[in-house]
């Protein structure tokens, strides 16, 4: 009854248009959030910022027009387009929630998170923009 119930369910496929993208600047994939709450395109930025603090970073993000990516989108960047960083840590928007005084990265080299890193640190960055879908 179990598998003839999971059988039954109907699915709603989403389909997008394929984003238009800007010179220099590629494709990561979607954010779909259970809670709908969440719904976009991820798009990450050519160039990046070296040997930049946390609010360095951020500023620098939204001169190209987009900002830092948040910690799913960090996950999402370290499995679709690795070979697009160094294998070092990168800054996300997220900020600890408890200690104002750090920030979260994202590592690609090994793909784990780090919310150790004080803000005033030196790491890089990437940005990236959403198109809502």
């Amino acid at each position: 009854a179990f598998i003839a119930a999971f059988k039954a369910q109907t699915a709603f496929p989403i389909t997008i248009n394929a984003p238009k993208l800007k010179p220099g600047e590629k494709f990561v994939g979607v954010i779909l959030s259970a809670d709908d709450s969440r719904r976009h395109a991820l798009i990450l930025l050519p160039g990046e910022i070296e040997d930049a603090n946390w609010k360095k970073a951020s500023e620098w993000a939204t001169r190209q027009g987009g900002e830092l990516p948040d910690r799913v989108e960090g996950a999402l960047l370290f499995a679709t387009l690795q070979d697009e960083f160094e294998p070092e840590l990168y800054w996300t928007r997220e900020q600890h929630a408890g200690l104002d005084d750090f920030a979260w990265c994202q590592y690609f080299s090994y793909g784990h998170q780090n919310y150790g890193t004080l803000k005033y640190n030196r790491c890089r960055a990437r940005a990236v923009r959403r198109l809502a879908i």
